[in-house]
């Protein structure tokens, strides 16, 4: 949790030289004036750190647990550890690509749900923050460096799990997850330090890297202690800021409504004999938009891929609804059925599978998707930008 470009620089350019002077592969996924910024602080060091313009990949965050998925195999292959910064939030993302973005970073922990064999740093700016997005930060990261304060975050937990864990088993959690940092930091401290002389600073900057790193470390040590006695972690062991009053566990996001449009301009019941009249309505509407044929045509290539998964998979039969608002236009299929995976279409399908491709398609066609699943149905909207 970071204020200004000084905090940017500092949440980010220590820890990426830090993984230099370990010689691990060091991937920057944030916006082009972020990308700037950071370029400029580690001078020559940046040749050797890898950038992804997340304007452009994670406009429809659904695309960001693939790219790095990509790049932690490449560094597999490689015999290589990796680490990694990624700000998907930025200010001006319209809501429904913000909401998107919490529910990325609750699913990036399913899809790396294993012991990590890679470090990742997700900054994000207060001021960019609501009190609400604030919260679910707090909830889908185990550790949150605030104020220059590493604290364990007694409310994660990713959003699949059935059930809050006991208040024990959550310390033992938290506690097993602030000793793997705090047993790192120190060596990050050093190799910081080198790093920074490498990259041409001189050695008091070395030497306030490292210290600054041993703060981290006793402050996130500090956590550890603090959870483990089953005190709310915190300096002043005060209840969080961004606290929710009366919300003890997080509702799974995945299965969350989404908001209501209104009164559709379009709607179509569909079922096995009608996928074509679902192609056709598309077709109008995005032409009526003046979204143009190549984006008519990926539009309804999309929406055709959602719809035969309903008429497969989601009892036979489904429901296609048209908005158009604030420049874009919105198709939405809803059924009966219930996804099985929930990180469907968020990992690139293997070539040699016949099927597993139509969520994948329609995440790399539209310009943001939003899915939701459960008891009651499966909801899929996909937005053209005009």
């Amino acid at each position: 949790m970071y204020h200004g470009d000084v905090g940017f620089l500092s949440a980010t350019r220590d820890f990426v030289l830090a993984g230099l002077a370990a010689d691990e592969d060091v991937l920057v996924a944030v916006t082009p004036p972020r990308m700037a910024l950071l370029r400029t602080a580690l001078g020559r060091a940046a040749r050797r750190v890898t950038f992804l313009d997340l304007a452009e990949v994670g406009r429809n965050p659904a695309r960001i647990i693939p790219a790095w998925q990509e790049f932690l195999d490449l560094g597999i292959e490689r015999g290589r550890t990796v680490r990694g910064i990624g700000e998907p939030l930025w200010s001006g993302r319209p809501v429904p690509e913000q909401r998107e973005c919490m529910l990325h970073e609750a699913l990036l922990n399913e899809a790396f749900a294993a012991p990590p064999a890679w470090r990742l740093r997700c900054p994000y700016e207060v001021a960019v923050l609501d009190s609400v997005t604030a919260d679910e930060v707090w909830q889908t990261h185990p550790v949150v460096v605030d104020g220059g304060l590493g604290r364990v975050s007694a409310r994660y937990r990713p959003p699949g799990e059935p059930a809050p864990a006991t208040s024990a088993t959550s310390a033992t959690s938290a506690t097993s997850v602030a000793a793997a940092v705090a047993a790192t930091s120190v060596a990050a401290a050093t190799s910081a330090a080198a790093a920074v002389a490498d990259a041409g600073a001189t050695s008091g900057a070395a030497t306030s890297v490292a210290a600054a790193a041993a703060v981290a470390t006793a402050a996130v040590a500090d956590a550890a202690v603090t959870v483990a006695a089953g005190v709310a972690p915190g300096p002043s062991r005060a209840a969080d800021p961004f606290a929710r009053p009366g919300v003890a566990t997080r509702p799974d996001p995945l299965g969350e409504s989404l908001p209501n449009l209104g009164q559709p301009r379009a709607e179509v019941a569909f079922g096995p004999d009608d996928l074509g009249l679902v192609r056709a309505a598309v077709t109008r509407a995005a032409l009526a938009d003046g979204l143009g044929e190549d984006r008519a045509g990926d539009l309804e290539l999309a929406v055709h891929e959602v719809a035969t998964n309903s008429v497969r998979h989601g009892g036979g039969r489904g429901v296609a609804r048209f908005w158009t608002g604030d420049g874009c236009l919105i198709c939405e299929v809803s059924d009966s059925g219930q996804l099985a995976d929930r990180l469907a279409g968020r990992r690139r399908p293997d070539l040699d599978l016949s099927g597993g491709r139509g969520l994948w398609l329609v995440n790399q066609l539209c310009d943001l998707v939003q899915l939701r699943s459960g008891r009651a149905g499966t909801t899929v909207r996909m937005f053209m930008y005009i």
